[in-house]
């Protein structure tokens, strides 16, 4: 099974579903759970759960819910379920239900995330006639053979509330609002019938579309983004109720972009405001942080991912964000009844200041206090009580009479991570290379008299594709100039088995220029480009046309893009798996630094696991850009050498999950594509601890 679908999100822990395209050709690479702890108590005992919903909340057993929950990406986590074959998702959700939690299965297909071609299997791609995600026939039989598939699978294994599962609500496709209309009236078609092909599914739980407000009854509509509680304009009924299904706490990171950062305090202020406004249902993505193993992420996106989560990468604990945001949850739990079944009131106390108020016939009362100003703390006046409110604050009154949580107010010791050396590599000796061949035209065996795409030649089964031809030099001057211009995402030039120089895009515009000076034979001369993808784009209307790769080459002048072409996909290294195990000893190693430096080096060195549990990362500051195994896993793309616009490199730290790791005897090996140096790249133990400071005394005690 050379290739499997790995893709699926999930809130807290992530089900991963993989099978082989070939076995079962409707299988997409999206499947989406989202496990969700109700603020209300865990899920209900074994037996039928009837699962409806009205203008307020969810109504599970006939009582109204306000949910939470928190999305991974499971194959960006660390793998503690790994359920082996082909990543039993079945296996997971009934863990899932084994712990007291509910599902929300987003299956997609197409899921974005971040993910290479957005989750869908670039076998699509080569489908005739077909326009992935709009009104055609041919997308519309896959993409409906692999959701009954899914769901067929839930209902064997009585997976879905109605069956006395864990799965409370399913969501079809996803963000598609974004692109509709690039597709004109074929967008609302395709809506339409993506609601009523899930609708007929009979699953007997609510179905949901996020980020599309036109989902059709009795599909609802959600909101993703950072502030749902001021962007989202409602439920598209009034018998709908408000749900936020990705409440991004930080933001992906790409390669050659700065770290985004989102406080506690804005997501707490966002997500009380959502509650406010009669929110029922808030998901934090990504409440935990992963890592991009292997060839999983989408074009330009670095291998760490949402690292600055409540739960980081590593699955170490973010404070104040983690603490900040449970007190935030424990509060609103508290009042949740009145929240649920009161009557909701709106007063004025400012100009930017404002009270959302619930009241029960009993007399139970709750009040959000909202100061909107970003810059002056305020004292209003509510219920003849006087109260301070921070600027761009709110403060939540469960009794509308005492304050119990601010979302300003932060009463969490923060956390700082921390990286020791562990181990170091620097002894040349323990290091072993191997020099990647050079693809040549008379070698290959796929040829054209054109510039190939190269997705559309690689299918994805390697990042690396060879471009190669040969000519013969009538030029008076052995020094020329090679020109070329590529759709992306990354260029290495060879002439003559020599290194000519590289270029790159970036994650706005991946086409750039390559302009190289070149020493050239009398006579036979050849030439060679390794094209490089990092991911596939994972989003946009009309994603099936998307291509990367050279698209002109000109040498002293002389058009060579309609040529005799050869090609070869992928590198022998990656042929002979010599990453692996097994595969390590198809080629002769040499000792490092017996040969004359070249780019496109494989490099390898075993290593002792540290004792005990704290997570361990490689720290490859030394490196430039490639990609890393240990013990035949991938660890992902590394791309040290590409800074971001302050000149900091994007990412040094790449983390080891310990279920990859034996006690000693590690495999290591790494493919550099420029000019690292090995020697300098150092084990280290992640962890963190507690930074001393003084809680402010004005801060109300924790819930």
């Amino acid at each position: 099974m050379a290739k499997f679908c790995e893709q699926n999100k999930l809130s807290l822990v992530m089900g991963l579903l993989q099978e082989h395209h070939r076995m079962v050709p409707m299988v997409f690479y999206s499947v989406l759970a989202i496990i969700i702890i109700s603020i209300q108590g865990q899920a209900e005992a074994v037996g039928e759960n009837n699962v409806t919903y009205d203008g307020r909340s969810l109504i599970i057993n006939g009582q109204h819910r306000i949910l939470f929950s928190g999305s991974i990406h499971y194959p960006r986590s660390t793998p503690e379920y790994d359920f082996s074959g082909r990543k039993d998702i079945i296996s997971f959700i009934k863990e899932i239900q084994a712990q007291g939690l509910y599902v929300s299965l987003r299956i997609g297909p197409f899921i974005e995330a971040e993910w290479t071609y957005g989750g869908l299997p670039f076998w699509l791609h080569d489908v005739p006639g077909i326009v992935f995600r709009s009104n055609n026939q041919p997308f519309k039989d896959h993409m409906q053979r692999f959701v009954s598939k899914i769901v067929n699978m839930m209902k064997s294994e009585n997976l879905y509330a109605s069956q006395g599962g864990p799965i409370i609500i399913s969501q079809i496709e996803n963000e598609y609002q974004t692109i509709e209309s690039a597709f004109h009236g074929e967008g609302p078609r395709y809506v339409r019938w993506a609601a009523a092909m899930a609708v007929s599914l009979q699953t007997g739980v609510p179905w949901i579309m996020c980020k599309q407000m036109d989902a059709p009854d009795p599909v609802i509509n959600t909101c993703n983004g950072m502030q749902c509680g001021e962007t989202f304009a409602g439920p598209n009924s009034p018998n709908k109720p408000s749900m936020w299904t990705e409440n991004w706490t930080s933001f992906y990171q790409v390669y050659g972009g700065e770290t985004y950062m989102r406080s506690a305090q804005d997501i707490a202020f966002h997500v009380a405001l959502f509650i406010a406004k009669n929110g029922s249902y808030v998901n934090y993505y990504m409440y935990h942080g992963g890592t991009n193993f292997g060839r999983t992420a989408s074009a330009f996106v670095i291998t760490s991912y949402y690292d600055q989560a409540p739960l980081d990468e590593y699955g170490l604990i973010r404070q104040p964000k983690w603490g900040h945001l449970k007190e935030l949850h424990t509060t609103i739990k508290s009042c949740s009844k009145t929240l649920l079944n009161g009557v909701r009131d709106i007063f004025p106390l400012g100009e930017l200041q404002q009270a959302y108020v619930f009241k029960e016939n009993s007399g139970e009362c709750v009040a959000f206090l909202v100061n909107n100003d970003l810059t002056q703390d305020v004292r209003v006046l509510f219920q003849d009580i006087s109260f301070d409110l921070p600027h761009k604050s709110i403060s939540i009154l469960p009794d509308c009479k005492t304050i119990t949580f601010n979302t300003a107010k932060v009463n969490v010791q923060s956390h700082i991570r921390s990286a020791m050396k562990h181990q170091q590599f620097n002894s040349i000796e323990r290091w072993e290379e191997y020099k990647e061949t050079v693809a040549t035209f008379d070698l290959t065996s796929l040829r054209a008299q054109t510039l190939l795409d190269h997705m559309s030649t690689t299918k994805d089964t390697s990042d690396y594709l060879w471009y190669t031809f040969r000519f013969q030099n009538n030029f008076s001057n052995a020094q020329s100039v090679i020109k070329t211009i590529s759709h992306g995402h990354v260029l290495h030039a060879y002439v003559n088995g020599v290194y000519a120089g590289s270029a790159h895009g970036n994650h706005k515009i991946p086409s750039f220029k390559m302009e190289s000076s070149i020493y050239l034979r009398n006579g036979t001369n050849d030439v060679a480009f390794l094209s490089v993808t990092v991911g596939l784009p994972d989003s946009g209307a009309y994603l099936e046309r998307k291509v990367a790769g050279l698209r002109t080459v000109k040498v002293q002048g002389k058009d060579f893009t309609n040529y005799e072409w050869g090609y070869q996909v992928g590198l022998l290294g990656e042929k002979l798996q010599i990453y692996t195990d097994n595969g390590t000893n198809s080629v002769q190693w040499n000792q490092f630094g017996s040969s004359t430096h070249q780019p496109l080096t494989w490099y390898k060195t075993l290593f002792d696991a540290p004792a005990g549990n704290d997570p361990v990362a490689l720290n490859l500051g030394s490196m430039g850009k490639g990609e890393i195994w240990v013990n035949d896993q991938s660890i992902g793309r590394y791309w040290v050498s590409f800074q971001t616009p302050k000149g900091r490199t994007s990412q040094t730290r790449y983390h080891i999950p310990r279920s990859f790791l034996r006690p000693t005897g590690n495999l290591l090996v790494l493919l550099e594509e420029e000019g690292g140096y090995p020697p300098s790249i150092t084990l280290d133990i992640i962890s963190v601890r507690t930074m001393s400071r003084n809680v402010s005394e004005s801060h109300p005690s924790s819930v």
